[in-house]
């Protein structure tokens, strides 16, 4: 699976770039997307650097538009809530037949001016299923890694310690996704069911944003019994 090309929409913000780093670590091609493609590359620079200084040799990271990022078979979809429809107006023409869109938005008060720890609602039901309703017909929405933290992510240094919880409706598609969870340490797959349940996955981010601010600390989450 090191051989497939992954893009990340949305890949210069924080979640974006740590997934970036984890993904490319492992021998993942990553394609960094952004509103500006001169931004893109100048972050997909940036984070080639960082690997090579944590013992990468040839970190295959390139940074373009989202547009043109978002022609490859894996998309990840990481922009704030208040970008989300916007981006994906922007990129539906390049999004394949066939191709696993995996959103990781969640639906923040910040998107409004309001607090991280609150949640929007969402006519939808869930910015998963707002997402699978302005997708193409044919491309498979699922969501993930929506409760796993920037902060975790980017320190390439320790474990990720965050079981991902991963929602949509086809069990193939979900279970396709395995593969890059457990691509970064610590992490561990877990079966969220149907795209519906995101509307809990997604909550539970503004849980842990409070855990956060309140103990100082970057939490994620454990489910236990499995």
């Amino acid at each position: 699976m090191s051989n497939q090309r992954i893009s990340i929409i949305g890949g210069t913000g924080d979640q974006g770039q740590g997934l970036a780093l984890r993904w490319a670590k492992m021998g993942y091609q990553v394609v960094i997307g952004s509103r500006d493609a001169e931004r893109a590359t100048k972050a997909a620079a940036e984070m080639r650097t960082l690997l090579k200084e944590n013992g990468v040799e040839s970190p295959l990271i390139e940074g373009m538009s989202n547009a043109a990022a978002a022609d490859c078979g894996i998309v990840v979809l990481t922009v704030p809530f208040a970008a989300q429809i916007g981006t994906l107006k922007d990129i539906r023409d390049s999004l394949k037949p066939g191709a696993l869109l995996i959103d990781v938005t969640v639906p923040l008060e910040p998107a409004v001016g309001g607090k991280p720890t609150r949640m929007l609602g969402v006519w939808a039901g869930s910015a998963a299923e707002q997402c699978a309703e302005m997708a193409p017909q044919g491309v498979r929405v699922i969501s993930a890694f929506q409760n796993v933290g920037a902060a975790a992510l980017a320190d390439l240094s320790h474990e990720v310690d965050c079981d991902i919880i991963v929602c949509g409706d086809d069990k193939a598609s979900r279970e396709s996704v395995k593969p890059l969870v457990e691509a970064i340490p610590g992490c561990r797959y877990v079966d969220g069911g149907l795209l519906a349940n995101s509307r809990i996955v997604e909550s539970l981010t503004a849980l842990l944003i409070g855990f956060n601010i309140r103990h100082k600390a970057h939490t994620g989450i454990r489910i236990t019994g499995l």
